[in-house]
Formats: C-alpha cells, sequence, structure tokens
C-alpha cells in the first residue's frame, strides 16, 4: 500500500516533468527556423536589390566575385558553370534563398525548404569561403549544418506544415 502511494504521488511531478521536456523538444528548433529564415529572406532581397550585384562585371557583380572565387574553389566546374550566365545564375540564387527563407520561416514544405538552404549553402562553401583558413571562419559551413536539423526534423509548431498535419489528423479522426 505504502509503495503504491509513492507511486501515485510522483505521477503528477514526472508527468509534469516529461511534459515540460517534450514542450521544450518541441520548440527547440523555432530558434534556429527564425533565425534562418530571416536571414535567406535579408540575402535574397539584399541581392535582389542591390544593382551592382546583379551584374555580370564591375566591383560588387556577382560575375566579378564568381571569377575572384574561381582558381581557389573546391569545384571549379560549379563556377564555370556559374560564369555562363552569371546575372542568371545571380537572380537564382536570390530567388532560391528567397523562397528557402520563407519556406523556413513560415514552416511550408520545411523540410524541402532547409534542404535548400543546404544545397545553398553547401554550393558557396564549395566556392567563395572554401579558401577560409581555418575552415570555420568561413560562414557558409556553419549554415549548412544549421540547416541540417530542419531537414531531419521539420517544423513542428508554429508552421503551416504544422497546421495542415493536424487537420489530416483531424479529418482522419485520429487526432493526438
Amino acid at each position: 500500500m505504502a509503495h503504491s502511494m509513492r507511486t501515485s504521488t510522483q505521477t503528477p511531478y514526472l508527468r509534469d516533468r516529461r511534459d515540460w521536456q517534450g514542450t521544450i523538444t518541441r520548440y527547440a528548433l523555432l530558434p534556429l527556423r527564425i533565425f534562418l529564415g530571416v536571414t535567406f529572406i535579408y540575402a535574397g532581397l539584399d541581392k535582389l536589390t542591390d544593382d551592382a550585384f546583379m551584374s555580370g562585371t564591375g566591383a560588387g557583380s556577382i560575375g566579378e566575385t564568381m571569377r575572384a572565387v574561381r582558381d581557389s574553389a573546391a569545384i571549379p566546374q560549379l563556377v564555370d558553370l556559374a560564369l555562363r550566365n552569371p546575372v542568371g545564375f545571380g537572380y537564382a540564387m536570390a530567388l532560391g534563398e528567397l523562397a528557402v527563407g520563407v519556406g523556413a520561416l513560415l514552416g511550408l514544405l520545411t523540410r524541402l525548404a532547409a534542404l535548400g538552404g543546404v544545397l545553398i549553402s553547401l554550393s558557396l562553401w564549395l566556392t567563395v569561403s572554401w579558401t577560409a583558413d581555418p575552415y570555420y571562419y568561413g560562414n557558409d559551413l556553419p549554415y549548412l549544418m544549421a540547416w541540417i536539423p530542419l531537414v531531419l526534423a521539420g517544423a513542428t509548431v508554429f508552421s503551416v506544415d504544422a497546421a495542415l498535419r493536424d487537420r489530416r489528423r483531424r479529418r482522419k479522426g485520429g487526432y493526438r
């Protein structure tokens, strides 16, 4: 009898602790998602509104940036591909960053958006920031690593994905 009383008095505490830990776990990636979303939206808008960047030649242009990193890139063929049409590549990069940022921020197709973030960050790391020495001075590698948890987990709270998931569960009658 004493054992069952002791167990019953511990249960609410343990349940509350598990609830708290579950809540923290569900919200753990939210700050990362907000940071990456806002950062990539800003990066995309910054490129789209910078006339110097959206040019094939000249100081600060995407073309000059690509030519400057071509010989030091880990995969120079990626840079050669961008140099075929630097302005088109600049627009593709800016629009890609916008799409990835909006997807992450809204939690819309979050895993797909995060995969886009991985690919953008990986391509920038292998080209623009490849020569950073030591390697951790390059800013693209931490972004690459930061996207991976969102590829794996998606957006569990405050997201279009979560709202759609809840809606599907309610329609099936199995809301959890």
